[in-house]
């Protein structure tokens, strides 16, 4: 028998530790060379884990285990044979098997839809106070429908005695069938262990202060109108907020380097470039992928790449290089509805930009009250290294560029 031990590879250099998230591949299987075995999930990404020969795999470690960088996690017998004579059988004995296969369904009638009311059939229900259990569905799937709610809910009509009933006060039955009292525990994701340890470490690391300012962007949106739709004829890509705020903020770090820099020990590292992470949400957490050089791109260029690494960071496909660096933080929560945020810098970096939500709004111009669409901004600063002076400074630059966006193109 010659055994080859699958062990846990460097993944990176600031990464010591992985949780093995799933096996791909069952416990005695014969593997492939290169053939993913299983995944896991580190700190910023989730890696496949090609097997490294050909054999019988035998499971050491288990999903959800936590593995440090070296560890074994399988091992694969090469001296197993290839199971390639025990494929016809299997495929013809399929056809035999079809028949009962297929009379199961029929056997059952209910399905996940069975008693469950459209929307339309859970509105009359919650005007009537009517319970799926009382109601006979009628609809695809045994599917409660508006007719078998509306008939439903007619039907008491006909019997007034019952409501009538209770002259004196007494309890109302309830039935607690329908309560659910249940609760689960899973394990944190990697992932998530990662963001909450260095949400904590944030706040207690740094002396953080946010401060807020509103931004009228009346003229950002007139241009989007008016250039939109060439735009996208351009460069098949919408022009969005992100792109010109992003390309805002650039602009003035370049001129207030205190901002873009970083504490390192008792050093301060200043950065000629602005390299901005964009706040992402994925179903595992956030992620803060940055762009590059954003001082130096186009809009274009800008949107291009922040819609790149959305896509791949919502398939678990960014790679640990596009996952580090960064000089700078912008986070959207207006796309959620959030009106007024105070966000949390992402070390080491000292700063950080909070968009909200657009509200039309009531402001006073040249003395006149006008409907205005306007944005609420916060930023979060490290008041180590950022004065109170320097953060008001910034984001009011920000905001007269965004204000007045023809100084953005002009750069001026």
């Amino acid at each position: 028998m010659s055994l080859v031990e699958m062990k846990v590879p460097m993944i990176g250099e600031s990464v010591t530790e992985v949780t093995l998230s799933q096996w791909l591949i069952e416990d005695g299987a014969y593997v492939k060379i290169d053939e993913p075995i299983c995944e896991f999930e580190s700190d910023k990404a989730t890696l496949e884990f090609p097997a490294e020969a050909a054999g019988k795999l035998v499971h050491v470690a288990a999903e959800g285990d936590d593995l440090n960088i070296g560890a074994i996690v399988a091992t694969i017998d090469t001296s197993a044979a290839a199971p390639a004579a025990d494929t016809p059988p299997a495929t013809t004995e399929a056809p035999a098997a079809e028949p009962a296969t297929a009379a199961a369904p029929a056997a059952t009638t209910e399905s996940h839809a069975t008693g469950h009311p459209s929307p339309a059939a859970a509105k009359i229900m919650r005007e009537n106070d009517l319970k799926s259990a009382d109601i006979q569905g009628t609809g695809k799937e045994g599917r409660i429908t508006k007719e078998d709610a509306q008939k439903a809910a007619a039907a008491p009509k006909a019997a007034p005695a019952k409501k009538a009933a209770p002259a004196a006060v007494t309890e109302i039955p309830v039935n607690t069938e329908s309560f659910s009292r249940g609760k689960r525990r899973e394990k944190m994701s990697r992932m998530r262990r990662t963001i909450a340890s260095r949400l904590v470490s944030a706040k207690n690391d740094t002396a953080m202060l946010t401060t807020f300012n509103e931004v009228d962007l009346t003229n950002i949106m007139a241009l989007r109108k008016t250039y939109q739709e060439k735009f996208v004829e351009k460069y098949g890509i919408k022009l969005g907020f992100m792109s010109l705020f992003a390309k805002a903020c650039a602009k003035v770090l370049i001129e207030m380097p205190i901002v873009n820099a970083q504490i390192d020990g008792n050093e301060v590292i200043y950065h000629d470039y602005a390299d901005i992470s964009i706040a992402i949400s994925t179903p595992t957490g956030l992620v803060v992928p940055p762009v590059h050089n954003v001082e130096s791109l186009n809009f274009a260029q800008i949107e291009s790449k922040i819609k790149a690494l959305a896509v791949k960071a919502r398939e678990g496909k960014l790679t640990m290089d596009e996952m580090s660096g960064g000089t700078f933080t912008i986070t959207n929560g207006g796309i959620f509805g959030s009106m007024m945020s105070t966000p949390i810098i992402n070390p080491p970096q000292s700063a950080i930009l909070g968009m909200h939500t657009i509200k039309q709004r009531p402001i006073a111009v040249d003395g006149e009250v006008q409907i205005r669409p306007m944005m609420y901004l916060a930023m979060s600063y490290d008041h180590r290294i950022i004065d109170g002076s320097s953060s008001v400074t910034f984001l009011v630059k920000v905001i007269e560029l965004l204000e007045d966006p023809t100084k953005l193109l002009l750069d001026i």
